[in-house]
């Protein structure tokens, strides 16, 4: 009972380590940061767009007022002119008005100049840290595909099984993983040259064909060292072990005696 309830653990374990690492694959939350970045973008442009409708309607204002402003100074000239300094005095009462509301409008404007200035220049860092964001997205998730994908060959060749740490939420939690992936390929590299992993690809039998080659060649060192010790016929009579002429000589080389 109690060994049945371990393997359902380990089950239970294998299967949410395998969904986490679905649901936190680095590149969906690189993409996701992405998207975040893009849509507050967004956010400040349209922000600036509309600063930038308002500025334009108190502009509008602002010009209308300044033409009531000329006129009445130009009705109340007019009006002296003609003795009617009643009418003057009216006209110069209404400009004193629009002043005043000119003076509010300039404030508003200035207010809208300066806040459209800060959103356009955090426009201009969140385009370029977005831009930046970008290449380097980009080139961790490449690396990571690619880095997973030797992961993936090099365990199907040992047969072992694949196992992968939690991936974290942040950029640097993808770099962390990025580095694990890459590590862990090397590793597996690593064991398979120094043969402490076996190659399921080879053929079977390839332990005592290498051993039997190994002897092979043993031996034939062991001929050529007697051979050079005087210890075979050939040396004894100082002829060469072929018979060709010298420019022939070398297609003899690595083909053992002469058999005749």
């Amino acid at each position: 009972m109690a060994s049945n309830s371990s393997r359902m653990r380990t089950i239970f374990r294998t299967k949410t380590s395998k969904a986490l690492d679905k649901i936190e694959d680095p590149r969906d939350l690189l993409d996701d940061s992405y998207d975040q970045q893009v849509k507050l973008l967004q956010q400040v442009r349209q922000a600036l767009a509309e600063v930038a409708t308002a500025k334009k309607r108190i502009d509008l204002q602002g010009q209308e007022l300044g033409q009531r402003y000329q006129r009445l100074g130009a009705q109340a000239k007019e009006a002296l002119d003609q003795g009617r300094e009643d009418l003057a005095r009216a006209a110069l009462e209404r400009r004193s008005l629009i002043e005043r509301q000119v003076a509010q409008l300039q404030s508003q404007y200035a207010g809208m100049q300066k806040q459209t200035s800060q959103l356009e220049e955090r426009e201009r860092r969140l385009s370029e840290q977005i831009a930046a964001f970008r290449i380097e997205k980009e080139t961790i998730k490449a690396t990571y595909t690619a880095s997973e994908a030797q992961v993936r060959a090099n365990e199907a060749v040992a047969g072992i099984g694949a196992t992968i740490d939690d991936v974290g939420t942040s950029l640097d939690r993808a770099r962390d993983r990025v580095a694990q992936m890459q590590a862990r390929a090397e590793a597996t590299d690593e064991l398979l040259n120094s043969g402490a992993l076996r190659d399921l690809t080879a053929p079977p039998d390839a332990d005592i064909e290498r051993q039997l080659a190994a002897m092979s060649a043993q031996a034939e060192i062991d001929r050529q060292i007697r051979e050079l010790k005087g210890e075979t016929p050939d040396a004894a009579s100082g002829r060469p072990r072929s018979g060709g002429d010298d420019a022939g000589e070398w297609l003899s080389i690595g083909q053992g005696p002469n058999p005749t």
